[in-house]
């Protein structure tokens, strides 16, 4: 099975058992306890929890999910991996236990064509009715018990969890040692964990209380179950992963499976270039915090094990583009934000391969340092890591092919101090700075804010923070938070994104990241030192990154604009519930009751740009809270306002009460490009959109596209093109149909010839043949033939074989078994033969073994085995 069939066929068997098909949600969750989607179910969490009322009782997705407690190990062994899609069924107090096992067995044995004897599953250690439950499919030898690390799940925070059970798969001998799951996780390797959801926990992991109702929570992962129907060594040779694979031998130039160093580099290669993809594509930006550290973490791996491999020109975009590729028509948000995914790639392998030049030579200076010593200090090599970024295994690369050794403890304590000092999430860490400023700022004063009138200004550095500390000196590398006393920069507020930007000093100079509200007043900037250091009381110049504030304040004219288009033409109902308003690009979060058609999507975009080229002026000006309301200024339902506030209004038909900044006049926007629209909750809906020269930028990226579609048509006018493609699609259809037919009409013809061969068995009607055909279509052809015979006693074996291993089917019709004859039984001898076991349903059977040379005298025995079942019937 190639993976998209997979997908395909598990949602369907779930769709036919009464299961809602629901989409994937995003990589980052609607859920401030997760820093990233770790489990398909993270989008029903609040089903389980009793906190919303599921709209239906049973669901199955293919959820996009991404862990980080690997990412060091990917490279280094064949299986893990940060980003997969986990195919799920869910149940929402409905079916429980017997229900999950039940259709897992169903799923895996007939639909997937997987050996019964193949199977093993474990539970939880007091689970005795799980045990009990998988005692009908499979013998207890091959039912293991075990403890709370391997079956028992919870998302590892507060929340819903559950004793569960496993299904593993035998993948024979040559990948391991016998013993089962508890001995070789290679060889057994696990396809589905059943999570049985009934108690609720707390942050310590301690039982604190029943669910609500009981629920089924199944993950299974694509990639091991590809693993196993493609019968691949690893991740990296199913249909997932090895055209990225190829992606990157071609790009450095090296083959897979030769070197077992270049194989490290070249799987990090392709499993991050894939997981990086997804990420972006889903709204994560490179940085130092958070999961926007964990995609800069990834990156710069990628382009770490590139440079080793000798690459120096670009290896991300055509691993993002390869990607994009093979997964946008299952998940559209590839394709749709591929513009943006390859220049946030590029841009960040950019910037890193200029950092990753400077730290060699870094590196150089310190292995000068070191005279006749042999060992690189600790303190060194966290220098590379946390000013350079490097990561410690490229260090640890460079010193080895110096002849060095590494000082891996002292590097592992400094690490640790620094978790130590950055350990919470952002919102613990701001508290920090500001309890550290709130005694300060009463000595301070507010900061004088000039955002709306310069991007560039004189001020003094008031206060440096080191963490929560105040310090008087900062030196190179060093992250700190500073006040100034006046200063440009525009602090995050009302959706907007605070600014970036230097400042200078006499003797230092300050990358400011982010700038945000702080404590009394004041103003705080998220910075880096860049070079040399900064004291604080030093005179210091403040300049706003123009081009990205610019950028910034187009997406802000733009967001106006789009809310009152979208009132304007969806009605009054639909008022802004959220927002994000960065450089180039928004995000609008608005009330509706359903999703926009295309055709309201195409009008709303219409419409915006439309206004937007009536080129009318924009007005911001500060009057008092009632006077705003009275003028029918629009309030943002949540936000607290002051007696005076700021009012931002565009021609005569746009006015909002808005703390941000903004263009001048409508026209400085040029153009807004809606890009897609979703749901991020009941009753609310979500648009994102490129703004000014990156909608521009996407404009061209589509008319290439279908530049590109009409040379693939062989040219001609554009705009014939979607009429060429319908003729051409409904041709191939024809020829699809055509061909359907004569398959059809060469097995019906096959059929009537394996029938006209059946031989007689002591009044049975026996056929056997060698059939080139997968397992799948083995089976049906089987039940078909069965089906022919149907009203007497008949048997159908059916066998093919491969280079690696035979497959064998079985099927008996009613009358047969009505004599205790069984499909299993039938094929129990022929199966020992091939070297497998046989197992299945009393009617059809299945069985497979890795003797595939025996296949003709297994299939030869089978004869003389009906006719010794029927002489002991």
């Amino acid at each position: 099975m190639e993976s998209a069939a997979i997908r395909d066929a598990f949602l369907r068997f779930f769709e036919e058992r009464g299961h809602t098909r629901v989409p994937s949600s995003s990589l980052i969750p609607n859920d401030p306890t997760l820093l990233l989607t770790t489990a398909g179910m993270v989008q029903f969490k609040p089903y389980f929890l009793g906190e919303q009322e599921p709209p239906w009782p049973r669901a199955t997705s293919v959820q996009k999910v991404f862990r980080t407690t690997d990412i060091e190990n990917v490279g280094r062994t064949i299986r893990h991996n940060t980003f997969f899609e986990m195919l799920g069924n869910f149940s929402f107090g409905d079916y429980f236990k017997e229900g999950a096992i039940a259709h897992a067995w169903d799923l895996v044995t007939e639909v997937y064509g997987l050996d019964p004897d193949s199977l093993w599953a474990t539970v939880f250690e007091q689970d005795e009715e799980s045990e009990a439950l998988w005692g009908a499919y499979l013998p207890a030898a091959r039912i293991v018990r075990r403890g709370t690390a391997d079956n028992y799940w919870s998302m590892g925070v507060a929340g819903p969890c559950g004793w569960c059970s496993e299904i593993y798969v035998d993948r024979g001998p040559e990948f391991g040692p016998e013993g089962g799951p508890a001995v070789d996780e290679e060889r057994f390797l696990e396809i589905w964990n059943l999570v049985f959801m009934q108690f609720l926990r707390d942050d310590d992991d301690n039982i604190v209380g029943p669910l609500p109702r009981t629920g089924v929570d199944t993950g299974s992962g694509l990639e091991r179950v590809a693993i196993v129907l493609q019968k691949a060594p690893s991740i990296y040779e199913t249909d997932l992963l090895a055209p990225v694979l190829e992606v990157a031998q071609s790009v450095t130039g090296r083959t897979y499976g030769r070197d077992h160093r270049d194989d490290v580099s070249l799987r990090i290669l392709a499993e991050h270039g894939r997981a990086t993809t997804f990420l972006i594509a889903d709204g994560v930006l490179p940085s130092n915090e958070g999961r926007g550290y964990v995609l800069r973490r990834m990156l710069r791996r990628v382009v770490t094990h590139a440079r080793r491999l000798g690459v120096e020109t670009t290896v991300t975009v055509p691993l993002a583009e390869r990607t994009i590729e093979l997964m946008g028509d299952h998940y559209p948000e590839l394709a749709e934000n591929r513009a943006f995914v390859l220049q946030v790639a590029a841009t960040e392998e950019e910037r890193f391969a200029r950092t990753l030049r400077q730290g060699l030579v870094v590196f150089e200076d310190e292995r000068a340092r070191l005279d006749d010593r042999t060992t690189l200090p600790g303190e060194a090599a966290f220098r590379l890591h946390d000013t350079y970024g490097f990561p410690l295994e490229l260090t640890l690369e460079l010193a080895e092919e110096a002849g060095l050794a590494v000082d891996r403890d002292g590097f592992a304590e400094l690490m640790e101090r620094q978790r130590a000092q950055a350990r919470g999430a952002l919102e613990r860490r701001r508290e920090d700075v500001d309890a550290a400023l709130a005694p300060l700022s009463a000595g301070l004063g507010p900061t004088r804010a000039l955002a709306y009138e310069a991007t560039e200004a004189e001020g003094t550095l008031q206060a440096i923070l080191r963490g929560p500390e105040a310090v008087e000196m900062a030196g190179e590398g060093e992250a700190v938070h500073v006040v100034l006393d006046r200063t440009p920069f525009y602090a995050e507020g009302g959706g907007q994104v605070g600014d970036a930007g230097t400042i200078v000093t006499d003797t230092g100079r300050l990358e400011v990241e982010d700038t945000r509200p702080g404590p009394g007043g004041v103003i705080v900037h998220r910075a880096r030192v860049a070079a040399g250091e900064v004291l604080a009381g030093q005179a210091a110049r403040a300049e706003v990154d123009r081009p990205r504030r610019e950028a910034t304040m187009r997406s802000h004219t733009a967001t106006h604009v789009l809310h009152w288009t979208l009132r304007h033409l969806l009605g009054e109902h639909a008022r802004q519930a959220g927002s994000l308003v960065a450089p180039g690009r928004l995000r609008f979060d608005f009330t509706h009751f359903a999703g926009l058609s295309p055709e309201e999507l195409e009008a709303a975009e219409l419409e915006a740009n439309r206004r937007l080229a009536e080129d009318a002026p924009v007005r911001p000006y500060e009057t008092t809270y009632e006077y705003a309301r009275g003028r029918g200024a629009i309030a943002l339902f949540g936000e607290k306002y002051g007696d005076v506030v700021r009012v931002v209004e565009i021609g005569d038909w746009s006015i909002e009460l808005c703390g941000g900044t903004h263009v001048a006049r409508t026209g400085n926007v040029a153009m807004l490009r809606l890009l897609h629209e979703s749901s991020v909750g009941s009753g609310l809906r979500r648009v994102e959109a490129v703004v000014g020269p990156d909608a521009i930028a996407h404009v061209n990226q589509e008319r290439r596209l279908l530049e590109e579609v009409v040379e693939a048509l062989g040219g001609g006018d554009p705009a014939q093109a979607p009429e060429r493609i319908r003729r051409t699609m409904d041709r191939l259809k024809d020829l699809e149909n055509e061909l359907g037919r004569l398959r059809a009409e060469q097995r019906g013809a096959e059929q009537a010839s394996l029938l006209e061969g059946a031989v007689d068995v002591a009044g049975t009607a026996l056929v056997v043949a060698d059939v080139p055909a997968d397992a799948d279509e083995l089976r049906q052809r089987a039940l078909a033939l069965r089906d022919a015979l149907a009203g007497k006693p008949a048997a159908i074996v059916l066998g093919h074989a491969d280079d690696r291993r035979a497959l064998l089917v079985a099927s008996v019709t009613d009358a047969l078994r009505d004599l205790r004859v069984t499909a299993p039984a039938l094929l129990a001898e022929a199966a020992t033969r091939v070297g497998g076991g046989a197992g299945g349903k009393d009617h059809l059977a299945f069985a497979g073994g890795g003797k595939p040379g025996e296949l003709a005298a297994a299939l030869a025995s089978i004869p003389d085995r009906l006719a010794g079942l029927l002489a002991g019937a």
